[in-house]
C-alpha cells in the first residue's frame, strides 16, 4: 500500500476519533465552561462588595454551607443544583465579538482623497502627495464632521506646482470638494498660496423668517439683508418668527458722503431682486422721494402708487422716459441750487436736500423697446444722475436679471459699485456680477433671496434679503402681505380694507304724518 494512502487513512481515523472524543466530552466541556462563568462571576461579585461588608458575606455563606451539610443528602443536592446551574450558563460558547463599524471619516475621507487625485497628482512627481491607492492622512491634516456625519471643516495641502492663483484651478477643486462633501450646503475655501495650504469650512444657513419691517438705522443707511457674524461689524434687533433677536445686517450707505452712492442688484430669474427693490423704497420712504421705472411691466411695484413721497410709477416706455428726463433736470436743477447757496454762504434750500431716489427694475426691457421704436435708451438718460448724484442727494438703485447683465450701458456698470448677486451662480458668473473672486461655492438650491453682497472694494459677503412680497399679490402668504402694509406710509384701499367707523351710522328715520312716534306692542 502507498504511503500517501496511509497517511490519508490515518487523518481520517483521527479525525474520527477526535469527533468521537468530542461528543464524549461534550458534557464536561459545557458544566466547565459553566463553572468558569460562575467563578467569574464570584469574583467580580466579591471585588465588589466594601470591605466591610465581606466579614459578614463570609459568615453569612459559612453558616449556608453548614446547613446544607446538616441536611440529609443536602451535599447531593447542593452538588447536583451547581451542576445543572454550571450547565445552563455554559450551554453556548462566548459569541464572537461583532466586527466594529466601519469610520465615517475614513470612508467620506478617502473618497475624498481619491477624487481630488487626479487634479493634484504630478506624473514627474518623485514624492507626491496624492497618490493613487495612497493614505489621505499623508495631505489631510485635521477635519471634523458634525452630529449628522457631515463633513464640517477640512484641512489639506497641496503640491507647489499646483496653479492656485488661476480661478479656473480653484473652481475645479472646489467643485469637486463640494460634490463629495455635499450639495446642499455653501462652503467657504480659504486658500493660504503661501504655505500651500487649502482650508474649508461649511457654513450654517442663513436665517429666511426675517420679514420687511422697520431696521435700526440711520437715515441714509439701507439694510441690504442680514449675513454671518464675520461679516458685519455689528448686529440690530429684529423680529424673526415673532421674536426679538439680534442679527448682523449688510448696511448700503447713501447720501453724500457714501463712498458707494448707487447700488446694482443682479440675480437669477425668481430669486428676489424686485423684492430687494421693494425692501429699499420701503426703507427709503420715510425721508426721501421716490422714482420707481418697473421695465418688465409685471405690477411688482403697483403698491407704491399714489402714496406719499412717489413722484410716479411707470411701467411703459413714453412714461419711463419722461420721469428720467425729469430726473436728468432735477439733478441739473439740484447742481445749480447747491453751487449756487454754497457760493452766496447760504443754507440750500430744503426741496434740493431732501434725498431723491431713482428705483429701475429690469431697465434693459425698456432698452430693448426703446431700440425697436427708435428712441432714446433709457438707461442713457441716468449718466446725469449716475456720474453727479452723490453731490445732487440723487441715489439710482438699478436691478437686472443676470442674463441681461451684457445690455447694462458702460455708466451703470462703471458708476454702481455697491453690488448684490442673488441666487445659486457659477465663479465666473459672480466674478461678472462682483467685480472679485467669490470664495464661497453656493449650494445647489437656495432659497428665494439668498445672494452675496459685495460694497465697493470690501470683500463680497453672504446675504439673505428679508422677506418683502408684493401686497396685491393674493398667493403670497398673508402674514408676509400685512408685514409690507404695515410699512407703506398711508391706508390704500387697493391693498387694505377700508378702516371700520368707531361708531355705527346713524340712520335717519322718517315718520308719516299719522304715525305715532310710540309704538305699543301687545304683551305675550
Amino acid at each position: 500500500m502507498p504511503l500517501h494512502r496511509h497517511l490519508v487513512k490515518g487523518r481520517e481515523i483521527a479525525r474520527t476519533a477526535g469527533d468521537h472524543a468530542s461528543d464524549m466530552f461534550a458534557p464536561l466541556t459545557v458544566i466547565s465552561r459553566g463553572l468558569r462563568h460562575h467563578s467569574a462571576w464570584a469574583k467580580d461579585r466579591w471585588q465588589a462588595t466594601p470591605k466591610e461588608r465581606r466579614g459578614p458575606t463570609l459568615f453569612l455563606a459559612a453558616a449556608m454551607a453548614v446547613g446544607v451539610y446538616l441536611l440529609p443528602h443536602g451535599l447531593l443536592f447542593a452538588l447536583i443544583a451547581l451542576m445543572a446551574s454550571a450547565a445552563w450558563a455554559g450551554r453556548a460558547p462566548k459569541a464572537a465579538p461583532a466586527p466594529p463599524a466601519p469610520d465615517v471619516a475614513d470612508i467620506k475621507l478617502n473618497a475624498l482623497y481619491a477624487a481630488l487625485t487626479p487634479y493634484l497628482c504630478g506624473p514627474e512627481d518623485a514624492n507626491p502627495m496624492y497618490r493613487f491607492e495612497g493614505d489621505y492622512k499623508a495631505a489631510f491634516g485635521s477635519w471634523e464632521f458634525d452630529g449628522e456625519g457631515r463633513l464640517a471643516r477640512l484641512e489639506l495641502g497641496y503640491p507647489a506646482y499646483f496653479t492656485d492663483t488661476e480661478p479656473a484651478a480653484r473652481a475645479r477643486i472646489e467643485q469637486v470638494v463640494q460634490g463629495k462633501a455635499g450639495r446642499a450646503r455653501e462652503y467657504r475655501f480659504d486658500w493660504d498660496e503661501e504655505s500651500n495650504r487649502l482650508r474649508i469650512a461649511a457654513l450654517t444657513p442663513l436665517p429666511t423668517d426675517i420679514t420687511a419691517q422697520r431696521f435700526v438705522a440711520a437715515p441714509g443707511e439701507i439694510v441690504l439683508g442680514f449675513t454671518d457674524e464675520d461679516g458685519s461689524a455689528r448686529t440690530i434687533p429684529v423680529n424673526q418668527g415673532g421674536a426679538p433677536v439680534q442679527q448682523p445686517p449688510v448696511v448700503w450707505r447713501t447720501g453724500p458722503r457714501s463712498s458707494e452712492p448707487h447700488l446694482l442688484a443682479l440675480g437669477a430669474t425668481g430669486y428676489g431682486t424686485s423684492s430687494l427693490v421693494r425692501s429699499v423704497a420701503l426703507q427709503a420712504l420715510p425721508y426721501a422721494d421716490l422714482v420707481v421705472v418697473d421695465g418688465a411691466g409685471t405690477g411688482e411695484h403697483a403698491c407704491l402708487v399714489n402714496r406719499p413721497g412717489v413722484h410716479t410709477v411707470e411701467t411703459s416706455l413714453h412714461g419711463a422716459l419722461a420721469a428720467l428726463e425729469w430726473a436728468a433736470g432735477e439733478t441739473d436743477r439740484r447742481l445749480a441750487a447747491l453751487n449756487a447757496a454754497r457760493h452766496a454762504g447760504t443754507a440750500p434750500p430744503e426741496d434740493v436736500t431732501r434725498p431723491l431716489w431713482l428705483l429701475l427694475d429690469h431697465p434693459t426691457e425698456l432698452s430693448e423697446l426703446a431700440r425697436a421704436e427708435g428712441r432714446p435708451d433709457p438707461q442713457d438718460l441716468l449718466e446725469l444722475p449716475l456720474r453727479h448724484g452723490r453731490a445732487a442727494r440723487v441715489t439710482v438703485v438699478v436691478a437686472e436679471d443676470l442674463a441681461a447683465h451684457d445690455r447694462l450701458t458702460p455708466t451703470v456698470l462703471a458708476t454702481t459699485r455697491a453690488r448684490v448677486l442673488l441666487g445659486p451662480t457659477g465663479p465666473e458668473e459672480a466674478y461678472t456680477a462682483l467685480g472679485a473672486p467669490l470664495d464661497i461655492v453656493p449650494a445647489a438650491h437656495a432659497p428665494v433671496g439668498r445672494g452675496y453682497a459685495r460694497i465697493g472694494n470690501a470683500a463680497p459677503v453672504r446675504l439673505q434679503v428679508p422677506a418683502t412680497v408684493d401686497p396685491l399679490d393674493e398667493d403670497a402668504p398673508a402674514p408676509l402681505r400685512d408685514a409690507v402694509i404695515a410699512l407703506l406710509p398711508h391706508r390704500d384701499t387697493r391693498t387694505e380694507a377700508p378702516p371700520r367707523p368707531e361708531h355705527p351710522p346713524v340712520v335717519p328715520v322718517v315718520l308719516a304724518k299719522d304715525e305715532p312716534l310710540i309704538r305699543s306692542r301687545p304683551i305675550s
